[in-house]
């Protein structure tokens, strides 16, 4: 939409400011920080009062809460994973953390009470590699998220992720019949010289054949993760990896940008890449993979997301939880109450996750939160903003001002400014719409982080990525 037609006569000067010197700003680097959840957990700081679980949650809706369930072990880590995650298990360590996650959940369901009833609107599983576990552990993680949790799997939309590798018969024969509708699997390249060069070792034969398994399982949506940006990968062998995942018809494909973090296996070739050319690369790759989709019949839902136009709807989109609560277990889960967000401790690298999973499975009393941030009436807003701002179909702006009280144009008018002044707003939106334009959805990694608090900037700053 034309941020004018809502904003005050202040915003529209700054707005029309914006577009006048627009020319000589420097043009941004479009993958500065992947939002996936505001704040970001580097943000999380220990919390000294250990508030209660059950003080946390009396107050709170509880009809139509997010379920997540954080399994932290691969049979191996990518090159560009900084996922919260360890290779392999040993010692029946996966046996302890299940005994530990179901002492969570008990302790959990008590907290959030009986005086109203609990119900779940959405689970999901993922990692790490869920499907890591084996047939029997999956099992008895859906047992300990029904009938300790009572989130009734089968009547829900619940994803799971899952890997080439560990996507066997008898693991997606236990998912399927405990009523799993989305399957995500990460395949990156379906070239195996990319998925070589992203420390990925798999064969395209596997992939295939993982493919044919999930397809047989009946799961009612498919989707493919690919990543754009490798090393080496051209505009001619991304299409490549695209048209052999459109042979599978699946229901969404995520388009991932490669990204290269500190403490990852492909970290340590950042300095030697010229950041603008790899910038300019990926920006390119990304249109070819959007058009590529739109023109075989998928809509854009997000930056990465995209979904077959005939596919059914899985239920609320990813950024649903910014009005309703999630509940997460699993030592790399976040749980939202509308004050605070909390978690366990966060790592990367190898030696530090597996300390905080062994302190999580040793943990007896799972009654209190111990990690988080607090999000006070401003970052509520700012969180609304920026996940809403971040879908292909924008913000209904009437929703937010019912929400808030106010108007967002005139909450956030620097930031809406910058972003129409760039051309990263779309001036033909609906009326009470903020929406991003073609070019804005190509900036969502950039979008994204300049919504950013200054308090929660200074934070992720200071934080010591260990």
């Amino acid at each position: 939409m034309n941020v004018t037609t809502v904003s005050s006569g202040a915003a529209r000067a700054t707005v029309s400011g914006a577009r006048s010197v627009s020319a000589h700003r420097p043009r941004e680097s479009p993958y500065q920080n992947y939002v996936y959840a505001y704040p970001h957990k580097t943000a999380y700081r220990p919390l000294a009062e250990r508030p209660a679980l059950r003080e946390l949650w009396a107050d709170e809706p509880k009809g139509a809460l997010s379920l997540y369930a954080h399994i932290p072990f691969c049979e191996v880590r990518c090159g560009f994973c900084n996922l919260f995650t360890r290779v392999g298990a040993p010692d029946e360590a996966s046996a302890r953390y299940l005994d530990a996650l179901e002492r969570q959940a008990t302790a959990v369901r008590e907290a959030l009470g009986s005086e109203e009833p609990v119900r779940f609107a959405a689970a999901a599983f993922g990692g790490g590699t869920p499907t890591y576990l084996t047939a029997a552990e999956l099992d008895r993680l859906c047992d300990v998220v029904e009938y300790r949790m009572g989130a009734d799997l089968r009547s829900i939309p619940f994803a799971v992720e899952t890997s080439p590798a560990t996507a066997t018969v008898e693991r997606l024969a236990v998912l399927a019949e405990r009523g799993v509708t989305r399957l995500s699997i990460g395949v990156q390249s379906f070239v195996d010289a990319e998925a070589r060069t992203a420390v990925r070792p798999q064969r395209r034969a596997d992939v295939e054949a993982a493919l044919a398994r999930i397809r047989e399982a009946a799961v009612p949506a498919l989707n493919i993760d690919l990543i754009y940006g490798i090393d080496g990968q051209t505009a001619r062998s991304w299409r490549r990896s695209l048209d052999a995942a459109l042979a599978w018809r699946p229901e969404e494909l995520y388009l991932y940008p490669l990204y290269v973090r500190p403490l990852t296996g492909l970290g340590r070739r950042a300095a030697e890449r010229e950041r603008r050319v790899w910038d300019a690369q990926r920006l390119r790759l990304y249109r070819v993979g959007r058009d590529h989709l739109r023109e075989h019949g998928y809509r854009q839902v997000s930056m990465r997301m995209f979904r077959r136009a005939d596919a059914p709807e899985q239920g609320a989109e990813d950024h649903a939880c910014q009005s309703d609560g999630m509940v997460g277990l699993g030592c790399g889960a976040r749980s939202y109450t509308s004050s605070l967000h909390y978690s366990f401790d966060y790592a990367v690298a190898t030696r530090e996750v597996r300390a905080i999973i062994d302190a999580y499975t040793d943990t007896r009393d799972f009654s209190r939160a111990e990690v988080g941030r607090y999000l006070d009436a401003g970052e509520s807003r700012r969180r609304h903003l920026l996940q809403s701002l971040l879908q292909a179909e924008g913000m209904d702006v009437a929703a937010y001002r019912a929400r808030f009280g106010t108007e967002p144009v005139a909450d956030f008018a620097e930031e809406l400014a910058g972003f129409a002044g760039r051309g990263w707003l779309d001036p033909a939106a609906a009326p009470d719409r903020l929406r991003l334009s073609a070019e804005g959805l190509a900036y969502s990694d950039a979008v994204g982080p300049a919504l950013f608090s200054p308090a929660v900037r200074a934070a992720m700053a200071d934080y010591e990525l260990k």
